[in-house]
C-alpha cells in the first residue's frame, strides 16, 4: 500500500466538503429567500416568525408589471367575470389593473446602460491596455498609477461635480450621459486588468506576423485579441456587474427618462404600504441577465482567472 505526502486524508476531504458545502448554503439562502419572497402573499412575506411553508402565489410579480387602483363593489360587477389569470389576482383584492407598470422601463434601461457601457469600455480599455502593453510610453508607470487611482475616490466624494456638469452639458437623466459615466468609472479597471492579460502574450506572436505582411492593426486584430479573449470576457463581467449594480450615481443622476432598475425597485409601494412580494420579484428578475451572461462566458472566466498562472 503506497502512502504520499501530498494526496488528503479522508478526513481532510470530508472537513473542506463539509465547509464548501457549508460556505455555498451561506451565500445561497439570501437568494433563495429572495426568490421565495417573490411566491409569497403580502401578508406571508412580513409574517412573524417567518414563513417557509406557504402557498405559493403569482400576485407579486403581478404587482410588479401592473398598477391597479381601488374599485367598488359595483364596478367590479359591471366589469364582468376576469377574462385573465392574472386580472383575477387583482380582482381578489377588490381593484382592477390601470396598466402597465414602469419596470419594464427600468429594466430596459438597466440593459441598455450596463451592456452598452461595458461595450465601450471594453473597446476603450482593450486599446489602451494595448498600447501600455507594446508601446514605449513616457512615464507609463505614473499614468497607470494615477488611472487606478480614479477608482480609489469614493461616489460620493464626485457626485456633486459630477450632477452639475452633466446638468450644465444637457446630460442629466440621459442614457448616453450615464453610459459615459459608467465606463469612465469602469475604464480604469479595464485598462489595469488587461494590460495584465495582454502582458503574458508572447510579443514574438506579433513579431512573426508584421514577418509575415500583416500591418500592426492586422496584428492587433488576429493575433492579439483572439489571445486576449479570455481576459476580454472577465473583464467585461466585472464591469457589467458593477454598471448593473450602481446605485448612487443612478439616484443622483436619473429621474425618469433613463432611471435603470436599482432605484426604481425600493420604491415599489403596495396598497397597505411596502409590497415585499413585488420588491422581491423585482430582485429575482433583475439577475438573471448578469447571471446569463456569467454563464455564458464561464469558460472564458475561468480560463480568464488562471492565465498565465503556469509560466515556461
Amino acid at each position: 500500500m503506497s502512502f504520499s505526502v501530498t494526496e488528503p486524508t479522508n478526513r481532510t476531504k470530508w472537513f473542506a466538503g463539509v465547509l464548501v458545502i457549508g460556505y455555498a448554503l451561506i451565500t445561497i439562502l439570501p437568494l433563495l429567500w429572495i426568490i421565495a419572497t417573490g411566491f409569497k402573499s403580502p401578508s406571508d412575506a412580513i409574517a412573524y416568525p417567518p414563513k417557509v411553508v406557504f402557498e405559493p402565489t403569482l400576485e407579486g410579480y403581478v404587482n410588479l408589471f401592473t398598477t391597479r387602483t381601488r374599485a367598488t363593489e359595483e364596478t367590479l360587477a359591471e366589469l364582468g367575470e376576469p377574462t385573465t389569470w392574472y386580472d383575477e389576482i387583482v380582482r381578489s383584492q377588490n381593484m382592477i389593473i390601470a396598466g402597465p407598470s414602469r419596470y419594464g422601463e427600468r429594466f430596459l434601461n438597466s440593459v441598455i446602460i450596463g451592456f452598452g457601457s461595458t461595450f465601450l469600455c471594453m473597446v476603450l480599455g482593450t486599446a489602451a491596455a494595448y498600447a501600455f502593453s507594446r508601446f514605449r510610453v513616457p512615464l507609463k508607470d505614473d499614468l497607470l498609477f494615477f488611472i487606478l487611482s480614479t477608482r480609489m475616490m469614493p461616489p460620493i466624494a464626485v457626485a456633486i461635480p459630477i450632477f452639475l456638469m452633466f446638468r450644465n452639458l444637457g446630460l442629466n437623466d440621459t442614457h448616453l450621459g450615464m453610459i459615459l459615466l459608467y465606463t469612465g468609472v469602469n475604464l480604469s479597471l479595464s485598462v489595469w486588468l488587461l494590460k495584465g492579460f495582454i502582458d503574458e502574450i508572447p510579443i514574438e506572436y506579433e513579431e512573426a506576423a508584421l514577418i509575415d505582411g500583416y500591418t500592426r492593426f492586422q496584428a492587433f486584430y488576429k493575433v492579439v485579441l483572439p489571445q486576449a479573449a479570455t481576459g476580454i470576457a472577465s473583464t467585461a463581467i466585472f464591469c457589467l456587474i458593477f454598471a448593473w449594480n450602481e446605485y448612487a450615481f443612478a439616484v443622483l443622476l436619473t429621474s425618469g427618462t433613463a432611471q435603470t432598475a436599482p432605484p426604481f425597485i425600493p420604491t415599489i409601494i403596495g396598497v397597505a404600504g411596502k409590497d415585499w412580494p413585488a420588491v422581491a420579484a423585482g430582485a429575482s428578475l433583475f439577475l438573471v441577465p448578469v447571471m446569463v451572461f456569467t454563464i455564458l462566458l464561464r469558460k472564458h472566466l475561468l480560463r480568464g482567472i488562471t492565465f498565465g498562472a503556469v509560466r515556461k
